[in-house]
């Protein structure tokens, strides 16, 4: 793996997490939101193997990047953001796509929960209370199921299991650092967190038009991601989980 040094920092930091593959297209205007929203915060990129010009372009911008030799997938790319955070004492981690569909300028709402210790992650929701985002059918059939089966496993009600735009506290952080399923892990990791004993709470976000690039989820990989997903939930509930 390939990474800057990184500057001091201030105890309580916050660090933005990026997972980026062949993100060239809107990588640069991410960042440049990022630090226009939300100045005390640093950023690492991660990128996933990406054969186009993603890196340089963080490079050039003085940003962190931390790069897989080839793509590994969205799982194994947010648990070396995890792990490069708690290695380095972040207090929290927020995740935020790079295709700009996440609204820099709600991070903050996202992370006051984990200041104020009411919760330990705190997911951004699409589906309540704000904004009009609309998946297509195939999708958004799947996050009904997927919403529906995790709120009745942890005995809450929440409306956005798929989404990629949350943040949590130091203790989520190390948790991560060892446990993070590798396919697909926004659904499934709930279900470790839930076991482990941690707060999740969901709060209202907007969704942005994509900066660049299409989206890697069709009907058919809809369909596959949604058994295979809940094929693993179901497993990670006779595990046993420690914290």
């Amino acid at each position: 793996m390939k990474k800057h040094e990184t500057a001091g920092k201030e105890e309580h930091s916050i660090l933005i997490i990026i997972p980026a593959y062949n993100e060239a297209d809107s990588i640069g205007s991410v960042i440049s939101a990022i630090r226009g929203a939300l100045i005390d915060a640093d950023i690492v990129v991660i990128n996933d193997g990406s054969t186009d010009d993603t890196a340089p372009i963080v490079e050039r911008m003085g940003t962190m990047v931390i790069s897989h030799p080839c793509n590994m997938g969205i799982g194994a790319t947010m648990q070396t953001g995890y792990r490069f955070a708690a290695s380095e004492g972040y207090r929290i981690a927020v995740q935020v796509d790079a295709d700009g569909q996440h609204s820099p300028e709600e991070i903050g709402e996202l992370v006051e929960p984990l200041i104020c210790e009411s919760a330990d992650i705190v997911i951004g929701s699409r589906f309540v209370g704000r904004g009009t985002y609309k998946a297509p059918i195939p999708r958004r059939a799947g996050m009904l199921i997927f919403s529906g089966v995790i709120s009745t496993i942890i005995g809450k009600k929440l409306t956005d299991t798929t989404s990629g735009f949350r943040a949590v506290n130091n203790k989520v952080i190390n948790f991560y650092a060892e446990h993070y399923p590798e396919d697909y892990p926004e659904v499934e990791v709930l279900i470790l967190l839930h076991k482990a004993g941690f707060r999740i709470m969901e709060l209202p976000v907007t969704m942005n038009m994509r900066m660049g690039g299409t989206s890697s989820i069709t009907s058919f990989r809809a369909a596959y991601y949604m058994v295979k997903v809940l094929l693993a939930v179901f497993i990670d509930l006779i595990k046993t989980v420690e914290r």
